[in-house]
């Protein structure tokens, strides 16, 4: 069964006249529930597919309608196809499929040593012109 586009955006329109109601903005939202502008906006839109999953689509649902004071199980008992949707993955497998990339860090691992090398010698150094000086060599 797919969500039917009105339901999702019914739903949607409870949730953002809630949050107008309330008088917060979707930047405080973001800031006390953890969730990000963009999934929020999608829930309000009723733009579940920008949402990653339907998993995710349901825990967002529900911490961001009881954020705002709003029943969330109720509102996934009553809407349960709005968070349903066809996994869609597409693989391709093969020759080619994994991408190297390189380690920013890995051409400068040999800096840290050489300094601790270049430190001993010089250490090392003068420590023989010390001796050489007070004649102990």
């Amino acid at each position: 069964m797919h969500p039917s586009s009105e339901d999702v955006k019914t739903l949607g329109s409870i949730l953002k006249r809630r949050r107008q109601d309330l008088n917060l903005s979707l930047k405080e939202v973001e800031n006390s529930t953890s969730i990000r502008m963009s999934y929020l906006q999608a829930l309000e839109e009723g733009e579940n597919h920008k949402l990653i999953s339907p998993i995710y689509a349901h825990g967002f649902m529900k911490q961001y309608s009881q954020f705002l004071g709003l029943d969330g199980e109720q509102l996934i008992r009553e809407n349960p196809q709005i968070f349903n949707r066809d996994a869609n993955h597409e693989f391709a497998y093969g020759i080619g499929t994994v991408e190297m990339r390189g380690n920013p860090g890995a051409s400068i691992k040999w800096v840290p040593n050489a300094i601790w090398v270049g430190a001993f010698g010089l250490l090392f150094i003068a420590a023989w012109f010390i001796a050489k000086s007070m004649d102990l060599l």
